[in-house]
């Protein structure tokens, strides 16, 4: 008997993004994913006002008497408005028109006419002679049918879910340049695994796409949590990106209100000036130099001092503990050469945050290739503004390994018990460049069980009242290269350097190491290439003795 080939169908979003990448031809894609993410973004509100539209015409209970056509309406069901002629169904009607593009383009400017939320935010592109109409046609049906086969209920979140997973793949498609709007998604997710933003305000400074915004909503909801208890606030200097996280985030239902942009960006026009946030998640650009530091001299936020004008990482630093609560915990992405610098004065910045400050709570040392944009190595900060003591549990909400559990046991989510920080002087290094695996031969990603082994090291240290007493999770203790608690006067010893190599040690099965059993290998292999080397040598010389000139 003949066996069955298996066919394996793709996941709907890689099969969207093949399809809509055929129909890119010859534009770039850093120029076709406004194209193609402004067209999701329309679809995705005149959807939800379709869905309020049927229920006004109908008319039911409280809608009763109501006007379909009112805007009113839909403003006070926090609902776009889409007028005529920007609605779905009429541009699918146009889509085999040679004008589409005019037609797209007219819609954008209506939306924004009657909603001033987004005056500003969406892409006018759709008549360029470069846009092949034919293939813009194809394009709208192909989005038209993203939630083919779904309940209308759930096409908001098919396309939410596509929109994140086209950003992932243009940042991808744009290499170097795609990293300047897109913190890859497993970075995103352990920052956020292990901060736990359940209630507060959350701010992201330099917040690209709105990635972190997503993902902090996203984890309230995945552990019951209640999305109306987080407030997010962001600014962003590249308008092009900020219009992306502006439809990124509505897409996905999120306030965006107080997600600003403005072109002289966070250090020298401050849009939240007052703001004190519970949580600060953040991928400050690496190693900036030209960001106005001299300019910038005596500003009020250099508490630990100033940062040297040719490298903005300390300057980032600062501005994120300017911005935190007392009860503040920030996870921030940094160049790993921002652990050991000496130059300029970071190394003195890097003392007084620990002696001073006392704000370093943890330093996660990340695998290479993580980023899309750089090779740089980076590493991860957290910066906990209580470390000296209080009640560390209370904006926190619960670990990791107690929201698995209460989640896996479909129980209700519970404040933890209020306890001081166990570790007022010690700081948490955990070295994760052995984790991680490829997804294509420059890029690595972490994978879900990764962050979970972070996340949880993490949070048995920092809440060992509460982990111990759930099932499966193990108190934390040292582990030889992967993670140490060390007391910061051992740290001071090292000079203030914070690279976690040096504090973790070596893992035990390298304690096993066998010298001259691993010399005389390496010395076999290096004998033999030599040989290879040697008969490479002789074949190119018999073959250039052939030619004859």
């Amino acid at each position: 008997m003949a066996k069955t080939k298996e066919i394996k169908t793709e996941p709907l979003e890689k099969q969207l993004w093949k399809a809509a990448d055929k129909l890119r031809k010859n534009i770039d894609a850093a120029e076709y994913k406004h194209v193609v993410l402004g067209l999701m973004f329309l679809k995705y509100i005149s959807d939800a006002f379709e869905e309020l539209h049927a229920r006004l015409e109908k008319g039911e209970g409280d809608l009763a008497g109501a006007d379909p056509e009112d805007k009113d309406e839909y403003q006070a069901e926090n609902v776009f408005f889409v007028p005529a002629e920007a609605r779905w169904p009429h541009l699918v009607a146009q889509a085999r028109q040679p004008d589409i593009g005019t037609h797209v383009d007219a819609a954008m400017d209506a939306i924004e006419k009657e909603n001033p939320s987004l005056k500003g935010v969406l892409p006018k592109v759709y008549a360029r002679q470069n846009l092949d109409p034919t293939s813009l046609g194809e394009l709208i049906d192909l989005i038209g049918n993203i939630a083919l086969g779904d309940a209308k209920a759930r096409s908001q979140d098919v396309l939410g879910h596509v929109f994140e997973y086209f950003l992932g793949e243009f940042a991808l498609a744009e290499g170097k340049q795609g990293g300047q709007f897109y913190t890859p998604r497993s970075i995103v997710e352990l920052l956020v695994n292990m901060l736990e933003p359940y209630q507060g305000r959350v701010f992201d400074p330099c917040c690209g796409s709105g990635g972190m915004f997503v993902q902090s909503e996203k984890f309230v909801e995945e552990h019951q949590g209640r999305i109306n208890d987080i407030s997010i606030y962001g600014q962003e200097s590249n308008q092009t990106t900020w219009r992306l996280a502006k439809m990124n985030l509505a897409i996905r239902g999120i306030d965006s209100s107080q997600v600003k942009w403005n072109n002289e960006g966070s250090f020298l026009n401050d849009a939240h000036k007052d703001l004190k946030a519970d949580f600060i998640i953040a991928n400050p650009p690496f190693n900036v130099s030209d960001w106005s530091g001299e300019q910038l001299r005596g500003d009020a936020r250099w508490q630990y001092g100033t940062p040297p004008p040719g490298n903005a990482n300390f300057a980032w630093l600062q501005h994120f503990v300017y911005h935190l609560s007392p009860t503040g915990i920030a996870g921030v992405v940094l160049a790993k050469g921002a652990l050991t610098s000496k130059t300029s004065g970071e190394g003195d910045i890097r003392k007084h945050l620990i002696t001073d400050g006392n704000l370093i709570d943890c330093i996660v040392n990340l695998p290479a290739k993580l980023f899309l944009n750089t090779q740089i190595p980076a590493a991860l900060w957290f910066l906990n503004r209580n470390r000296a003591g209080m009640d560390i549990g209370g904006h926190t909400g619960i670990t990791v390994g107690a929201n698995d559990v209460r989640a896996n046991n479909h129980l209700p989510q519970q404040n933890p018990p209020q306890h001081h920080h166990p570790h007022p002087h010690e700081i948490l290094f955990i070295d994760a460049r052995n984790l991680g695996h490829l997804i294509n031969r420059r890029t690595r990603e972490l994978s879900h069980d990764d962050i979970q082994q972070i996340a949880s090291t993490y949070h048995a240290w920092r809440n060992p009242a509460v982990i111990p007493a759930q099932a499966g999770i193990q108190p934390y203790q040292d582990i030889k290269g992967f993670c140490a608690s060390v007391p910061v006067e051992r740290v001071a010893e090292l000079d203030y350097v914070l690279t976690p190599g040096r504090y973790v040690g070596l893992p035990d099965e390298e304690d096993d190491f066998n010298f001259p059993e691993r010399f005389a290998a390496l010395k076999a292999e290096f004998e033999a290439q030599l040989q290879e080397e040697a008969a490479l040598n002789k074949a190119i010389q018999e073959s250039l003795a052939r030619v004859k000139v």
